[in-house]
């Protein structure tokens, strides 16, 4: 892959990168003059529509397309809420540009809410994320000092407030609606949808929901141009309509069994291979590699084998994964345990299911259940087929759940047990020697931390 220039992550290692003025030296709130003294809101969403920006906050939908669904009619007010409430395990591309360049990610929401007329926007922030919400609001205080926020921002007539919310460490809280939902200070179930947020989002007001590193990539977009964007990625498949292609940079983290773990910016698109050996410094320990999760265990899982897969949005799903996720790349050497790695996968979702859908709620529970009974030596090669029937029965893409919660519970289940079916079969043998054939239903075991079942 060719050098390129990091923009995203060009200020993180100077003195201060977090200040108003450091950014500014750095050409910073530039954009945003160019946007208000020139551009109308509407030349703003065909820029960024035009550019190909996808979101960066797992599903991967076109930017622009997702301000241009806003009703045009609406007397308002209109609303930005921006998702910073990075729960993904293995993410933390996020915090690295809230705690390093907080300005950066500013300055794209104000371009973001001209866009889209807002004229407040609502930061959700993970509680966890103490040194990240005390650089926001500096920034915030800073911006509003300078009359960069409140009314009449830079003097052009345009007016913004940002106010930081903090959440209570709910990874559903990820999911737009539920997101608004505690936002408006109630339970975090997710919204039946339609009415989508754009209609009806926010004290049921027009809202748009944006990720902290989308937004981050518009200044540049406004700065360097639609070209330039689009130099860098992978294009749009002619031969798939439903591929709008993977353009601009993208910060990939990247952890677990590896040298060098950290996040790395570059061209949507580098392979997991790539990302693991050039940036990550190979597998620790001089181990072998044995699978790695794409982005985010939501993902699923690539077998070692298919580590030359592209990480753009549409690579992932050609080696059987949910998709591109959030690009953290968490690496397994060949020690794992692939009965560990699922078992601690079932647990997790189990845990974070809200609980307002049937099958998520019982399907995550009960393959947690499973899989802590398999590894206390009582599993049946049964259970391999009853987990496979849940996988496939959650989730949005069978039509049975609210939001996506349940297809991210799912993947590692089905990728799990169709790419490494012979390790579970025979983990299973050895610690339950005489009753892995039986096939009778089998009394569910007490699972610490949830009770009896």
């Amino acid at each position: 892959m060719a050098e390129f220039e990091p923009v995203l992550t060009a200020n993180i290692h100077k003195p201060d990168s977090h200040t108003l003025p450091v950014y500014e030296a750095s050409g910073g709130y530039q954009a945003i003059r160019k946007v208000l003294g020139e551009m109308s809101p509407v030349q703003v969403v065909d820029l960024v529509k035009a550019s190909g920006l996808r979101g960066r906050g797992g599903a991967g939908f076109p930017c622009g397309l997702k301000w241009s669904f806003l009703p045009q009619n609406h007397p308002g007010p209109f609303y930005m809420c921006i998702n910073a409430d990075e729960s993904e395990p293995g993410t933390f591309n996020n915090r690295i540009l809230m705690e390093q360049d907080p300005h950066q990610v500013i300055e794209g929401i104000m371009i973001g809410c001209y866009a889209t007329k807002a004229t407040t926007a609502y930061l959700y922030l993970r509680y966890e994320y103490p040194t990240a919400y005390r650089r926001l609001q500096q920034a915030i205080d800073e911006c509003y000092a300078k009359g960069y926020l409140g009314d009449n921002c830079f003097g052009k007539g345009f007016s913004l407030n940002i106010y930081m919310h903090r959440g209570a460490a709910a990874y559903i809280c990820g999911e737009e609606t539920g997101l608004i939902e505690s936002l408006e200070g109630k339970r975090a179930w997710p919204r039946i949808k339609p009415p989508f947020p754009a209609i009806e989002g926010a004290f049921k007001k027009p809202t748009v929901v944006n990720n902290i590193e989308t937004l981050a990539c518009v200044p540049h977009i406004v700065n360097r141009g639609v070209d330039w964007f689009k130099s860098m990625g992978i294009p749009a498949d002619p031969n798939n309509p439903r591929d709008p292609g993977s353009y601009g940079p993208k910060l990939y983290c990247i952890s677990g069994h590896i040298e060098k773990p950290g996040c790395y910016e570059m061209p949507l698109g580098v392979t997991c291979r790539e990302l693991v050996e050039r940036y990550g410094g190979g597998v620790w320990k001089g181990r072998k590699g044995k699978a790695a999760i794409p982005g985010g265990i939501s993902m699923g899982l690539l077998a070692e084998s298919e580590w030359d897969t592209k990480l753009d949005f549409a690579g992932p799903g050609k080696a059987g994964c949910l998709g591109l996720g959030t690009a953290a790349v968490v690496v397994l050497d060949e020690t794992v345990s692939m009965v560990d790695f699922l078992h601690n996968s079932c647990r997790f979702f189990a845990h974070e299911s809200c609980g307002q859908c049937t099958p998520c709620r019982e399907g995550t529970s009960w393959s947690e259940r499973i899989l802590y009974r398999i590894k206390q030596g009582k599993g049946r090669l049964k259970d391999l087929d009853l987990l496979q029937t849940i996988g496939d029965s959650i989730g949005i893409m069978p039509g049975t759940t609210i939001c996506g919660l349940a297809d991210g519970a799912a993947w590692p289940i089905k990728n799990a047990l169709k790419k490494f079916r012979g390790e579970f079969e025979d983990y299973i043998k050895r610690t339950n020697p005489n009753g892995w054939a039986n096939a009778q239903p089998v009394e569910a075991l007490e699972v610490i931390g949830l009770g009896a079942h």
